[in-house]
């Protein structure tokens, strides 16, 4: 099960799913912030400008016709246990707040892990906010298959079917 949670202005999101990939591999699609660009909807633009060995910063562009608006993305990685994204430069956003976990699956299998995802954000402007009020579930949702569906090109095919878990 997932849970959503929006009002007009601060949308949230967690997910958690069980999936048939290794958390290594989960963590290496989504610690790998400069091929969004490539794999992630909406994200025209993904340049990472500083990185260590558990810090980046990256700059950010994504596109929902007819706009286009930039942001700069401070990362945090543990691996191969979490990736956590944070937003406050203050122009697009008033703060987007993006955290994944990964932690083993099932006991007799190592490809396996469970994912917990959870994403909050709220828009500056008004506009933003009352369009993303009507396609939030929808972003969200393509957001996190992308994320599997590049784990699939890099990997292969899952052992197993995704199962979405309960919180």
């Amino acid at each position: 099960m997932y849970r959503t949670r929006a009002n007009h202005k601060t949308k949230e999101y967690e997910g958690r799913k069980l999936v048939g990939f290794s958390m290594e591999k989960m963590y290496y699609v989504v610690a790998d912030v400069g091929n969004y660009k490539n794999f992630l909807p909406f994200c025209k633009k993904s340049e990472i400008t500083l990185k260590t060995k558990d810090f980046l910063k990256a700059n950010l562009v994504i596109g929902f016709p007819p706009i286009n608006e930039n942001y700069t993305s401070t990362v945090t990685t543990v691996y191969p246990k979490l990736v956590k994204a944070e937003c406050k430069d203050g122009r697009l956003f008033h703060h987007l707040d993006t955290l994944w976990l990964f932690s083993p699956g099932l006991k007799n299998n190592f490809e396996t892990c469970v994912i917990d995802f959870s994403l909050s954000f709220e828009f500056k402007s008004i506009i933003y906010s009352h369009l993303s009020n009507l396609f939030f579930n929808e972003i969200v949702r393509q957001m996190e298959n992308a994320f599997i569906e590049e784990a699939v090109k890099r990997y292969g095919q899952p052992c197993l079917k995704t199962v979405r878990l309960p919180r």
